[in-house]
């Protein structure tokens, strides 16, 4: 049995991950900020430890006895994105100063191995728009004594960035223009391009578009606590590898729009968009350039590092996802 401390709460990789921990016979204690979240854990089997992942002091107490830690970073607030002065060097300073904050706590708290959450454009700080943050994150804790061994888990676009899609694509049948990004790794996003029944990016098409389940990513984060590990190293983690159009295709399929395509517009079509959603501009350029990086397929500036440590594919698929995202769908 192994004392092991997960953050991230209870969220969509938190959750699956404790209980599989948990079920194994380990000691799990999981971060959360959010007090009303403690019997809730507790009723889980695990230790519920309320504070804020920016307080060192916090994360030293919590960290110490662990024989493992698992870090990751929260993700860029809706008000944040919409905040026309808030800026993506904002965003790096913010997850800097957590990342900071948990290498502080990993030396006072005398951690010996730790898995962090990063994702894939993590292996660069060039061209990968609003992925590179990873790539600063997984610096910063490589900067820890050689004696820490490292897992840094690299996943690639979630399948949850297609739920709310669901309504959009709702919305746009009624023949109401709507919009769609979504932010998390290599999301999926774009325009809806109203009765024509289209989706359009500035990547589309045959572009590749990898995916993965939160449950997935639990999974193999479950099976890297139960197999030693020692040093830096990484593992990339996918469930599909599927082209935009196939993606979209999928979808279609389930909602009864079969004819559902996945276009593709310029950079700055796409930019232009975002701006007059009032997305934060600095923000909004990240993303198309993260977007970006995904054109041309395994030879793409974003792929290239994943296909040369291409993993093995998860068992959820997006046709077991699709029933959720018909569910919404279907929701109103």
């Amino acid at each position: 049995m192994a004392k092991i401390v997960l953050t991230g709460s209870l969220g969509n990789i938190g959750k699956p991950l404790a209980i599989a921990l948990i079920a194994s016979g380990h000691s799990v204690t999981i971060i959360s900020n959010n007090a009303n979240r403690h019997d809730i854990i507790e009723a889980l089997g695990a230790k519920a430890a309320i504070g804020s992942i920016k307080d060192a002091d916090f994360l030293t107490a919590t960290f110490v006895g662990a024989d493992i830690v698992y870090l990751m970073e929260p993700p860029i607030a809706p008000d944040q994105l919409s905040n026309p002065n808030f800026t993506f060097t904002d965003m790096l300073n913010n997850i800097n100063d957590i990342v900071t904050k948990y290498k502080e706590a990993i030396l006072q708290a005398g951690v010996k191995r730790v898995i962090h959450l990063s994702s894939i454009g993590a292996h660069t700080d060039s061209k990968n728009g609003l992925l590179k943050h990873h790539y600063y994150a997984e610096k910063i804790l490589n900067e820890l004594p050689s004696d820490v061994s490292i897992k840094f888990m690299r996943p690639v676009g979630l399948f949850l960035n297609i739920l709310p899609l669901a309504q959009v694509i709702k919305q746009l049948s009624k023949g109401v223009i709507g919009t769609f990004m979504a932010l998390y790794y290599y999301g999926l996003g774009g325009l809806m391009g109203g009765k024509r029944g289209v989706i359009v990016s500035n990547l589309g098409g045959n572009d590749i578009s990898l995916l993965v389940s939160p449950l997935d990513i639990a999974s193999t984060i479950a099976e890297e606590i139960e197999n030693p590990f020692s040093g830096r190293t990484f593992r990339y983690v996918a469930s599909e590898e599927m082209t935009c159009n196939e993606v979209a295709k999928a979808l279609g399929d389930e909602i009864g729009k079969p004819y559902l395509k996945w276009g593709q517009i310029s950079d700055k079509h796409l930019l232009n968009a975002m701006k007059r959603m009032k997305w934060s501009p600095s923000i909004a350029q990240a993303f198309v350039e993260m977007q970006a990086a995904g054109r041309g397929g395994e030879n793409s500036y974003l792929y290239q590092d994943y296909y040369k440590h291409r993993p093995v594919l998860g068992k959820t698929k997006l046709k077991d996802y699709v029933k959720e995202f018909a569910n919404e769908y279907h929701r109103q």
